[in-house]
């Protein structure tokens, strides 16, 4: 294993992780629906839905950061560390929603369950708009500078350095924010076809997911198509390094669209996302019958198309960090990578990963064998 293949091997590791990571970001979406629920009743029939899965998504996001860190340390440490007000941001909203599942519906909670609920619509809002801006940096940049020579600076050992604004300026970004906003109607999207998949109430309520999954589900297409067409007139980064190590920085007219072309299979990909996706949509909330199974096509969709988008902004000698004050700064996975030993022995922890997958499947499985309603949930102690 050569470590160019690592490289690669733990790129396409990453954007499993990220494209796991936004499919649960339905969670996320249905917490963002509970303010504009009247009903007290189903105001808990969308908690304790999204209850079941809300760990899933917290840990995948703790995996993905970590798998970030130990296989690519230099884009952690200038993103996670450099951008700090958008990740301490965003993980102050995980947080948010850790405490208020746990106490929701715990004997003497002071502040009500509808404090708890403000909390958990806090995270589903900030959580996917912050998120995709995140991603979004990936393609369109953000402001910082890289020297290796600073490790030696014992005032101030600081690799990355950013703007005085440390993520402010991304979050504000519009740019940035158009991919966020799709994220965020998506989540709820696939919320709405997950709650119509999973709950069992009175044909109203399936009727009004519907009517949300539609919505949603339209807005998002505007906000995807929207980005998509930024991303193919987007001019980026192309390095190359030779074989003693010098590297060259050249920017490159339409970048993205340029790889899609050459990456002919990584179109394909997205292609056949978007197209499970819309099908999934489409059919759940134009069709008479009754039909649930719309969250499996949105989510295998979902999954594809941010797979397919990582791999743009990786792959084909990209830099999948752009720096847009100092070019020969841009993170590629060539130069933020671990060392090749340590890719290596993580390459071989790696190999547990499909028996977690297996685990996280036969956990869902169980978890929705039976489906909520709201008679079981007045019979169960064990609720949110």
């Amino acid at each position: 294993m050569t470590l160019e293949y690592l490289q690669n091997y733990w790129w396409v590791l990453i954007s499993v992780l990220g494209g796991i990571l936004v499919f649960l970001l339905f969670v996320q979406g249905g917490q963002s629906m509970l303010l504009g629920t009247q009903s007290k009743a189903r105001r808990n029939l969308i908690v304790n839905s999204m209850g079941r899965k809300w760990e899933l998504t917290f840990t995948t996001l703790v995996v993905f950061g970590g798998a970030f860190f130990a296989s690519f340390p230099l884009f952690y440490s200038t993103s996670f560390g450099g951008a700090y007000w958008l990740w301490m941001l965003i993980l102050f909203s995980f947080i948010l929603q850790a405490v208020s599942y746990e106490y929701r519906s715990k004997a003497g909670n002071v502040y009500g369950t509808r404090t708890y609920d403000v909390f958990l619509f806090i995270n589903g809002f900030v959580g996917c708009i912050l998120l995709g801006v995140a991603v979004s940096m990936f393609f369109f940049g953000a402001e910082f500078t890289v020297q290796r020579g600073n490790l030696l600076d014992t005032g101030s050992p600081v690799i990355s350095r950013w703007t005085l604004t440390h993520g402010f300026e991304a979050i504000f970004n519009w740019k940035n924010l158009i991919l966020g906003v799709a994220v965020f109607f998506l989540a709820r999207m696939q919320a709405s076809l997950y709650m119509m998949n999973n709950i069992i109430d009175d044909t109203n309520f399936f009727h009004t997911l519907k009517n949300k999954a539609l919505v949603n589900g339209g807005i998002f297409v505007v906000f995807f198509l929207w980005f998509l067409a930024m991303l193919l007139t987007a001019d980026g980064y192309t390095v190359v390094s030779d074989h003693i190590g010098n590297i060259s920085v050249t920017e490159t007219p339409f970048k993205y669209f340029h790889n899609f072309i050459h990456m002919w299979w990584d179109l394909i990909i997205l292609l056949v996302g978007v197209v499970a996706v819309l099908y999934g949509l489409l059919r759940s909330t134009l069709s008479k019958e009754k039909w649930t199974k719309g969250i499996w096509f949105t989510g295998i969709g979902t999954f594809l198309a941010v797979v397919s988008l990582f791999f743009v902004a990786g792959f084909n000698d990209t830099a999948f960090y752009p720096s847009l004050i100092d070019p020969e700064s841009s993170l590629t996975i060539r130069n933020a990578s671990s060392s090749e030993f340590t890719l290596k022995a993580m390459s071989y922890v790696s190999l547990v990963i499909p028996f977690v997958l297996g685990y996280i499947w036969y956990v869902w499985h169980s978890m929705d064998r039976k489906k909520l309603s709201p008679r079981e949930l007045e019979s169960t102690s064990h609720k949110y």
